[in-house]
């Protein structure tokens, strides 16, 4: 930062605003010689990791190499059913239309290609996922208003 130019403490006040508000972790602006970068660092993510069972050891006359670790984190219910609708977007899964309404579905619902099952809230946008084939809901793995990731299984199709 040039020396001529005064320290704007509103401006780096409507910068972290501004990441706050869109979920950018940093934003830099330039004018001239001054330079405001304003960056977050992101929450910790918690992990649950399920305790492993150790193989029973053998005696063995040759060294042998170690076996490969376990994933660090368990895979999901669902990930690889084949009847699984994965979300088509990262964001915040509704069950309800508003709060104080019935859910879309619930397990046992028999649906038609084409009805809607949940809401995902992207960027404030709510997007209707709907079925993609005719069936019975046999597993719902969200609740609502959790977030949820690309690809991850909302609920089964059978």
């Amino acid at each position: 930062m040039a020396k001529n130019d005064p320290f704007d403490p509103e401006l780096v006040r409507e910068l972290a605003k501004m990441i706050a508000e869109t979920g950018l972790s940093e934003i830099e602006v330039e004018k001239g010689d001054l330079r405001i970068r304003v960056a977050r660092t992101p929450e910790p993510v918690s992990v649950q990791v399920a305790n492993a069972v150790p193989a029973p050891v053998l005696a063995a006359a040759a060294p042998v190499a170690a076996p490969a670790p376990a994933p660090a984190v368990p895979a999901k219910a669902g990930a690889g059913h084949p009847g699984a609708v994965p979300s088509p977007m990262v964001g915040t899964a509704y069950r309800r239309p508003s709060p104080d309404a019935k859910p879309f579905v619930e397990i046992g619902a028999k649906v038609q290609a084409g009805d809607k099952l949940l809401l995902v809230e992207a960027m404030k946008t709510f997007n209707e996922i709907v079925a993609p084939r005719a069936g019975t809901v046999t597993a719902i793995f969200i609740e609502d208003g959790q977030p949820v990731e690309y690809g991850e299984p909302l609920l089964v199709l059978e």
